[in-house]
């Protein structure tokens, strides 16, 4: 099968360098690296849509709050995910461009800031539990918890952050998202699974920023069925989903039904903090009515688009 509009959703290994590093050096080169893999999509003839983590960047952002917090206010979280947005978007355009150009395609690239919408009554909000940023002595956590932040004590390692993760329910900005890809333009967008934004009024007049984090694969679901999209491609660090992981029966899944996939899910094997977002979304996405989803490498991303089993592939 060939697909005619697909979203990409890097993770955040196509963000960093190799060894984890944020500095702007690293992630320059590790977004030109993925920016070839996305070109060589984009010459296959489809329509491509892509959003991006932004874990570390965001990371950096809460430890210059942090450091900053006695001179100026610390930024919140929404504005932290907007101005990485903004960031990578750019960064991921230019190197998107220079990809494109390389192979001769007339395409260009570009970078939208994207709101996600949550529900203000979405039980996360009651029970912040995801955690962000690095851990610190009790005594400057005390700090941040003052100015009305939530901490948590996690042992040897120290106090951590914990925010509010509410479930998405629609990208605000799909429309501009769709008139742009229909241009012919390659749209980075929804990075970090969107600014969350709730909507006091009920309908769509009085929108505003909150102290969230949005998983961005259950984002790129929302999104690709938005989109009309008939393939969703979840790239990861790793060529397939596996099964039984770190023990000496692991073994990789290829092609697989949905209930197989949620059979797997139902026993366990796939980690919260890792694997098991992104088989949601990909479970979320056909169960919208999606036709097909892949979560692979990088590397194997045009592979997957092109219909060539590469990856872990869920079909109808």
């Amino acid at each position: 099968m060939t697909s005619r509009r697909v979203v990409i959703a890097l993770g955040g290994n196509a963000m960093t360098g190799a060894d984890g590093s944020a500095t702007p050096e690293a992630q320059r080169d590790a977004i030109r690296e993925a920016s070839a893999h996305i070109a060589a999509v984009v010459a296959t003839g489809v329509e491509v849509v892509l959003t991006h983590g932004n874990g570390p960047q965001v990371g950096n952002l809460l430890v210059k709050n942090e450091l900053a917090a006695h001179v100026v206010p610390p930024v919140p979280l929404d504005w932290c995910v907007a101005q990485t947005q903004a960031t990578i978007g750019f960064t991921l355009t230019d190197e998107l461009d220079a990809a494109l150009s390389e192979r001769g395609l007339s395409q260009r690239a570009a970078g939208l800031v994207t709101r996600t919408l949550v529900d203000v009554d979405d039980p996360g909000f009651r029970e912040p539990s995801k955690p962000v940023g690095r851990f610190l002595p009790r005594e400057e956590a005390e700090r941040f918890v003052s100015l009305g932040q939530i901490w948590e004590d996690r042992g040897e390692k120290g106090w951590r952050r914990v925010v509010a993760s509410p479930e998405p329910r629609s990208v605000v900005d799909s429309p501009a998202i769709h008139a742009l890809a229909a241009a012919g333009f390659v749209v980075v967008c929804a990075g970090g699974g969107g600014i969350p934004v709730t909507d006091d009024g009920r309908d769509g007049t009085a929108l505003r920023g909150v102290e969230a984090v949005i998983d961005k694969d259950l984002t790129a679901a929302i999104l690709a069925r938005e989109l009309d999209a008939d393939t969703l491609v979840i790239a990861t660090d790793v060529p397939n989903v596996m099964v039984d992981f770190g023990t000496p029966s692991a073994r990789p899944l290829g092609r697989v039904t949905a209930a197989e996939l949620r059979q797997h899910a139902a026993a366990g094997q796939f980690a919260r903090g890792s694997m098991g977002p992104k088989v949601d979304a990909a479970l979320r996405f056909l169960d919208a009515g999606g036709t097909r989803a892949v979560i692979t490498s990088l590397e194997h991303i045009a592979d997957a688009v092109a219909g060539d089993d590469a990856g872990t592939v869920l079909t109808r």
